[in-house]
């Protein structure tokens, strides 16, 4: 029979393997060359305007044996936005909409991750909007994660994401021309990190 020793250092020994098995997570980088920060937004019912930002970063802690327990806070560059027509981005920029001045960046933290499957997730985190922060949950695909073939990256493992969802403007306070300029606002982002270790 075994001992109660025994039992508690054969316990000891799986918790160790368990946790060598999933090591936490660790720093990863944003290329921003390849990711991409766009939207939607709906003009009288007559077509889809679309946009996105220019300045972001993010500060990413991923592990790849264990998605769920990954974290990232992503920061935007709210001035950045750019809908192909700088008339419509002054305007956007202004107190009708994301007050730029006052609220010069938006910031998402994410709080958990649920896996739906073996490359796909739920991200739910924290989403402030001028000044406003909602709970909001976007889903997430993995692309593709293997070592780069380009220089500089020394072979690190690339991962690329997509990721979408939809916030409603008017929760963030943003009411000007609501119900006729769309409320609800689809987004979808393209990603790709690095580890930041070779």
């Amino acid at each position: 029979m075994l001992t109660t020793a025994r039992l508690l250092g054969a316990a000891a020994l799986i918790c160790g393997i368990a946790t060598a098995a999933h090591a936490d997570p660790e720093p990863y980088k944003l290329d921003k060359s390849h990711t991409a920060v766009t939207f939607m937004v709906d003009h009288l019912g007559y077509s889809m305007t679309h946009g996105f930002f220019t300045k972001f970063d993010a500060d990413i802690e991923y592990d790849p044996d264990a998605p769920e327990n990954s974290s990232i806070v992503f920061t935007i560059d709210a001035a950045s936005i750019d809908t192909l027509w700088e008339a419509r981005d002054k305007h956007v920029r202004n107190k009708d909409f994301l007050d730029v001045e006052k609220h010069p960046e938006i910031i998402f933290r994410s709080r958990k991750i649920d896996m739906t499957g073996e490359k796909t997730a739920r991200l739910i985190g924290d989403l402030t909007i001028i000044g406003q922060t909602r709970e909001e949950v976007f889903d997430v695909t993995m692309r593709k994660s293997a070592p780069s073939p380009l220089p500089g990256l020394d072979g690190r493992v690339v991962t690329g994401f997509e990721i979408k969802g939809e916030i409603d403007r008017t929760e963030y306070g943003m009411k000007y021309a609501a119900g006729a300029v769309g409320n609800k606002i689809p987004i979808l982002m393209s990603v790709e990190i690095y580890p930041e270790k070779k």
